[in-house]
C-alpha cells in the first residue's frame, strides 16, 4: 500500500505545538503533502527529520505566509518548484516531485508524480481575487500537461473551492462568497470533466454532505460540523483506479485539532 496524506497545517510550528507530531506518528503515511507551512527550509527540517524524509519545499516570498512542501519516505528522482507564473502571490503554492515506487511482482520500478498545491482563498472586490483566477489558469494548464503525460499522478492540497452544494454545509448562505462562486467551481468542472482528473475524496467518501475538511476556528463551526470540503486529492485515471480508501482525519474534539483543516488520507494499492 502507498499512503498519501495531505493537510493544510496553518503553520507547521503551531501545528506541532498542537499535536501534529502525535498524529503523524500514529498515521505514518508514506507521503505527506503540506500547505501553509509558513517556515524556512531549516524550520521544516527541524520538524520533519531529513534522515527519515526526503523533502521538497517552496517557501513564500513573504515571511509567515503560504508555503508548500512534500515529505516522502520514497526517494525522489526529480523535484519541480513552483509554476513560475510571475503573478503576485504565486510563490509558495506549488511543488512537484517524482517518487520511485518499489518494483512489484517482478514488474519494473514505477514513478508517481505528487504535487502539493495551495490555491489562494481570494476576497471579492480585491486584487487577491484576480490573483486567484490567474493562478487557477496556470494550474489548469499544468493539470492538462500532467494528464496528457499519462501514468500515475496526484495533485493534492487546499484548493479553497467547494465544488458542489454537498461540499459546504451552508451553501445557500455562501452563493456569493469566494470559494463557492460559479466561476471558481467551473475550474473544477473542467479538471474533472474535460481533463479526466478524479476527485478521490468524493468518489471514496460517499455522496455527502461532507465529509468536510475545513472549519472556522470561530464560534461553533467545528462542533456543529458547519464546514467546507476544500481539500482534495485529484488523481489521474490509472492512479485513481488503484485508490481503495479516502479518510478525513477529523479530530475528536475542537481542542484536539492541530489545524483548522483536517488531513485527507488516501490509500493506494500499488
Amino acid at each position: 500500500m502507498l499512503t498519501i496524506a495531505s493537510v493544510n497545517v496553518n503553520g507547521i510550528r503551531a501545528a506541532y505545538r498542537r499535536g501534529m507530531g502525535e498524529w503523524l506518528e500514529e498515521r505514518r503515511p508514506d507521503v505527506l503533502l503540506l500547505q501553509e507551512v509558513r517556515a524556512t527550509d531549516e524550520i521544516l527540517a527541524d520538524h520533519l527529520d531529513p534522515g527519515e524524509w526526503h523533502l521538497a519545499h517552496e517557501a513564500s516570498e513573504t515571511k509567515g505566509r503560504s508555503g508548500v512542501a512534500i515529505a516522502s519516505r520514497l526517494p525522489m528522482s526529480a523535484v519541480r518548484i513552483g509554476l513560475q507564473t510571475g503573478v503576485t502571490g504565486d510563490v509558495g503554492r506549488w511543488v512537484e516531485a517524482d517518487l520511485e515506487l518499489p518494483a512489484r511482482d517482478g514488474a519494473p520500478a514505477r514513478t508517481v508524480t505528487v504535487v502539493s498545491a495551495y490555491i489562494h482563498s481570494g476576497t471579492l472586490g480585491t486584487p487577491s481575487m484576480d490573483e486567484k483566477y490567474a493562478f487557477l489558469d496556470q494550474v489548469t494548464a499544468r493539470l492538462a500537461d500532467l494528464a496528457q503525460a499519462g501514468g500515475y499522478a496526484v495533485v493534492a492540497g487546499d484548493v479553497n473551492i467547494a465544488h458542489r452544494e454537498v461540499d459546504i454545509r451552508n451553501w445557500k448562505g455562501n452563493l456569493k462568497s469566494a470559494g463557492f462562486l460559479p466561476a471558481e467551481r467551473a475550474y473544477l468542472d473542467r479538471w474533472f470533466d474535460d481533463l479526466g482528473w478524479r476527485d478521490l475524496g468524493r468518489e471514496l467518501g460517499g455522496e455527502g454532505p461532507g465529509p468536510f475538511t475545513w472549519w472556522s476556528w470561530r464560534g461553533k463551526a467545528f462542533d456543529n460540523d458547519a464546514g467546507w470540503r476544500i481539500d482534495y486529492q485529484l488523481a489521474t485515471p490509472d492512479l485513481a483506479d488503484a485508490a481503495i480508501s479516502a479518510t478525513v482525519d477529523r479530530a475528536e474534539t475542537y481542542a484536539a485539532r492541530f489545524s483548522d483543516h483536517a488531513p485527507l488520507v488516501v490509500e493506494y494499492d500499488l
